[in-house]
């Protein structure tokens, strides 16, 4: 009879010792597909954050480069040459921004915050920010703010009057997108009348003041660059502006984009940064790499465990079945296929064992690994939510406020992921377990090498 063949009737004739096996492997084999395909859903989900943050380039102002510059005035760039990098082939769209006072006048008024104007906006005034392109702001994007009629402003409406008013202060004012109103600017003298474009949605409370500007959301204004250019009397030669976001085609495309923008720029970005955000890469995949962690960490412990504990069954096995062995020995069989026969029993028995796995451990890793996530995301998004910046006027040192632990706006913690098993998964698994079967199997059935048939048949031993 071949060595094939006793395996499986021995796996059979010892039923018990075969289920006690089988539930072994099928434990190592759940743990070790469930570390498997938890690497797996978070490498995914943490190329899709690369993805979607690393094709977003800001254009920003480097703040150490200011600080070792005797310069008092914070450095801009002319609007012209942001033109020309946004003409990169790399850069789907583009924008920037600029901002100044702007008033109320007559009729229209600004919504009252409550708050104490600490702006020195005075009566009807209130924040024009200039943009190329408003579908582009953070915001936006994120979908925090949403549009409610009308359309956005775009790099086709560059030098037209075209205005982004907050719902409440259009329903305060009765006005609906296409109305007309009358704006001045920080002079208090030039005047213009701009079209609503369109009406925007801004779920932060009045009272909340915004906390780069001071001012209360509900009257935020978005404009035209050139639109709201025109309300400065005393602005001569090309438009200047302090910030830019690219968005680029590809997120490969981002080194590419850096060098073109600097051979276009040249001295232009002196003072400035180009900055794919990956602190915000960080601070959206710190729970990823926290459960990935965990996972492989218990996945190796349960392997190496689930190995000592084979080792110990095949042992035993190996002491029990010695007369078996002894009367094989004496009819003439080889010692290297009892051990053949001793692996193939653990490898039939973890086949099936990551067979079964296979069917129920997905559904499983994912409800797991889900709930873990969620705990550690919620922990992040506390920690992140608990940072306050320090007092106006101050730097922040004498309270131990550090900027760096700033939360980057708009890049929330993972909190989801999604398990899928595909076959190179089954391979790795397969790979995993049988290594572990014969780190387990080789040892203790290399004591066959050592038994001698005639000492067995007529000692016992």
């Amino acid at each position: 009879m071949n060595f094939v063949k006793r395996a499986g009737l021995s796996l059979w004739a010892r039923k018990g010792r075969t289920l006690i096996t089988l539930a072994t492997f099928l434990v190592i084999s759940v743990m070790v597909l469930a570390g498997v395909l938890i690497n797996g859903a978070t490498a995914r989900a943490e190329k899709d954050a690369k993805r979607s943050v690393g094709a977003e380039v800001n254009l920003d102002l480097d703040m150490s480069q200011m600080g070792n510059s005797a310069q008092l005035q914070a450095p801009s760039i002319e609007a012209p040459t942001v033109d020309k990098i946004g003409s990169l082939p790399q850069v789907q769209k583009y924008t920037y921004s600029m901002w100044d006072r702007v008033l109320l006048t007559g009729k229209n008024k600004v919504v009252d915050s409550g708050a104490k104007d600490s702006m020195g906006l005075g009566p009807g005034g209130t924040l024009g920010m200039g943009v190329l392109d408003s579908s582009l702001l953070p915001d936006f994007r994120s979908g925090k703010s949403t549009l409610v009629s009308g359309a956005h402003i775009t790099a086709a409406d560059k030098d037209k009057k075209q205005l982004l008013i907050e719902e409440r202060l259009a329903k305060q004012n009765g006005l609906k997108a296409g109305d007309r109103i009358t704006l001045t600017g920080n002079d208090e003298k030039t005047t213009g009348e701009f079209t609503i474009g369109g009406i925007y949605r801004d779920p932060r409370p009045t009272t909340d003041a915004d906390p780069e500007f001071g001012i209360s959301p509900a009257n935020m204004l978005y404009g035209s660059v050139g639109g709201l250019a025109a309300l400065d009397s005393g602005s001569n030669g090309p438009r200047k502006v302090s910030k830019a976001t690219f968005l680029l085609n590809d997120a490969e495309e981002q080194d590419a984009f850096k060098s073109g923008a600097k051979q276009l720029a040249g001295k232009g970005l002196t003072g400035f940064k180009l900055d794919a955000n990956d602190k915000a890469v960080q601070q959206m995949t710190g729970p990823l790499k926290s459960i990935r962690s965990t996972a492989t960490v218990a996945m190796w412990l349960m392997g190496l465990a689930g190995a000592a504990v084979l080792a110990l069954l095949v042992n035993l096995a190996v002491k029990q079945r010695r007369t078996e062995y002894g009367v094989l020995l004496a009819m003439g069989e080889k010692k290297s296929k009892l051990i053949a026969q001793q692996v193939l029993e653990i490898v039939l028995v973890a086949a099936v064992a990551i067979g079964v796995s296979s069917l129920f451990a997905p559904q499983l890793t994912q409800s797991a690994g889900q709930a873990l996530l969620g705990k550690e995301a919620s922990a992040a998004a506390e920690k992140l939510g608990s940072w306050k910046p320090p007092a106006p006027g101050s730097t922040g040192l004498g309270e131990g406020i550090d900027w760096n632990d700033q939360p980057v706006q708009n890049a929330d913690p993972i909190d989801k992921i999604t398990v899928a098993l595909d076959p190179a998964d089954l391979a790795a698994v397969g790979g995993i377990g049988l290594g572990i079967g014969l780190l387990a199997t080789v040892i203790p059935a290399a004591s066959v090498l050592r038994l001698s048939p005639r000492t067995i048949l007529t000692k016992g031993k």
